[in-house]
C-alpha cells in the first residue's frame, strides 16, 4: 500500500537553538530527515560550531539548497565557493562556511549533520 506524508517546518518535529547563530528546525518525512538552518550574519562554522564538536574542519558531507541569503564554503584544498538563494550544493567533508553579507542564510538539508 502507498503512502502520502507530509510535514511542515511551521511545526518541525525538533528544534535547536544549541549552536550560536543558528537555528536549526528539523521534520522526518518519508524516513528522511529534512533541516531548514538559519543561519545569522556573522555565523561562522569555525567560530560557532568548532568549538562544541571539537574537530578542526566540519566532517560531514552537506547537500542542500538555498532559499535566502549567501552562504560560502572553503574546502581544506583551498577550494572556495559562495551559494545563494536558488542554488543547490554539496559540500564534502574537510570544509568551514560562513554566512556572507548582512542578511541571515537560510537553507534546507536533505543530507548533513549539525552536532551529531
Amino acid at each position: 500500500m502507498s503512502s502520502i506524508e507530509v510535514k511542515s517546518f511551521s511545526n518541525p518535529d525538533e528544534v535547536s537553538t544549541a549552536f550560536n547563530n543558528a537555528k536549526i528546525e528539523s521534520v522526518k518525512v518519508g524516513g528522511q530527515r529534512l533541516m531548514r538552518l538559519t543561519l545569522q550574519p556573522g555565523w561562522k562554522w569555525s567560530k560557532d560550531i568548532k568549538p562544541v564538536v571539537k574537530t578542526e574542519s566540519c566532517q560531514t558531507k552537506h547537500l542542500g539548497i538555498i532559499i535566502a541569503g549567501t552562504v560560502c564554503a572553503r574546502h581544506e584544498d583551498g577550494t572556495e565557493v559562495s551559494y545563494t538563494k536558488g542554488d543547490a550544493y554539496s559540500i564534502d567533508p574537510g570544509h568551514d562556511g560562513w554566512v556572507v553579507g548582512d542578511e541571515p542564510a537560510e537553507v534546507i538539508e536533505f543530507h548533513g549533520a549539525w552536532g551529531e
